[in-house]
C-alpha cells in the first residue's frame, strides 16, 4: 500500500509524469541531434560551432514538458483558478502513484488525446525516425567502401 499521505503521493506523480516528459523529449532532441550529425554533416555542423544551442534546446525540451503538462496537473491545478482534467491516486497495486485519468468532459478527453499525441507518439515517432536515418546512412556507407 502507499505509505505516505495524499500530498506526498500528489508530488510523487507529478515528479514522474513531468521527468518522464522530459526524458522523453531530451532523447528526441539527442536523436534529432545525432541523426543532423551523421546523416547530413553541413547542418549537424551548427550544433559543433554553437554549443549553446545544444543546451538551449535541451531547456526548451524541459520547458516545453512542464508548460504542456505542468499548468493542468492536479499538483499546480490548485495555484490556477481552472480546472484540471487529471487526479493523482495510487496506481491499481497501492505500491506508489501516478495519474488517474478521469475523462468525465470533452475537455479532459481532448487534453488526454492531446498529451497523448504529442507529448508520447509525436516524440517516439521521430526518435524511430532519426535512428532508422541513421542506420540507412551507415549502410549506405558501408556498401560505398567496400565497392572502392
Amino acid at each position: 500500500r502507499w505509505l505516505f499521505d495524499q500530498a506526498v503521493c500528489t508530488l510523487y506523480a507529478f515528479c514522474g509524469v513531468l521527468f518522464g516528459l522530459c526524458s522523453l523529449t531530451s532523447l528526441t532532441v539527442l536523436s534529432t541531434v545525432c541523426c543532423l550529425k551523421v546523416c547530413y554533416p553541413a547542418y549537424g555542423r551548427c550544433w559543433d560551432m554553437l554549443s549553446d544551442l545544444y543546451y538551449t534546446s535541451l531547456l526548451m525540451c524541459n520547458l516545453f514538458s512542464f508548460f504542456s503538462y505542468g499548468p493542468d496537473s492536479p499538483f499546480l491545478g490548485k495555484l490556477c483558478p481552472r480546472a484540471t482534467y487529471s487526479y493523482y491516486g495510487p496506481e491499481p497495486y497501492g505500491t506508489a502513484c501516478c495519474i488517474t485519468w478521469k475523462a468525465s468532459s470533452r475537455e479532459a478527453t481532448l487534453y488526454i488525446l492531446a498529451l497523448f499525441i504529442f507529448c508520447y507518439l509525436l516524440p517516439c515517432f521521430l526518435i524511430l525516425i532519426s535512428y532508422s536515418l541513421i542506420l540507412w546512412t551507415v549502410r549506405v556507407s558501408r556498401r560505398a567502401v567496400r565497392q572502392h
